[in-house]
């Protein structure tokens, strides 16, 4: 079982994860890094697969042969530039 990383619904089928599917509850495309289970943000290109082409952004739609869609946890996955981008603001924010 797999879920959507933007909004956590859960897609069954490897079929709702085509180069041109998208979630049915936020429109997103599936078939993207966030979605793989190759994804890890502390690897270089963001991605275990060692010979995958560089994907530049993340949430778009891409041609990647090596995309799988990740399993278990089926919440929302945060994209890493909006973890920093929320913590500088937190940091900088008025009390």
């Amino acid at each position: 079982m797999a879920g959507c990383f933007k909004c956590g619904r859960e897609l069954r089928a490897e079929s709702d994860f085509g180069r041109q599917d998208s979630c049915p509850g936020c429109r997103t495309p599936t078939h993207c890094c966030l979605n793989c289970a190759y994804y890890d943000p502390s690897r270089y290109n963001e991605c275990t697969e060692p010979v995958a082409d560089r994907v530049v952004d993340k949430e778009k739609a891409n041609f990647c042969d090596y995309f799988k869609p990740r399993e278990g946890k089926t919440g929302p996955r945060k994209n890493p530039a909006d973890a920093a981008r929320a913590a500088a603001e937190a940091l900088f924010r008025k009390k």
